[in-house]
């Protein structure tokens, strides 16, 4: 899809709903802007929901608390 947009007051560009539609982008949604050789690259941020037990959480964070104390008697 190829679009010519226009740049407004304020460097505001407004996405078409076609595009937006298209790639899944809604209100409040981030996009990632980077500037390449004379080009302007959008990605869209989407959070990757992950399923993780909570137990297995805090077990990692216990062990990483217990490492980190250990450093620390070393000093």
């Amino acid at each position: 899809m190829r679009l010519v947009l226009r740049v407004r007051r304020k460097g505001i560009v407004i996405l078409p709903k076609d595009l937006r539609e298209k790639l899944g982008i809604s209100e409040g949604d981030e996009l990632l802007v980077e500037a390449e050789k004379g080009k302007i690259v959008m990605y869209v941020l989407k959070p990757k929901v992950i399923d993780v037990d909570p137990k297995v959480v805090d077990e990692i964070l216990r062990e990483s608390r217990r490492i980190d104390e250990k450093r620390l008697e070393a000093y």
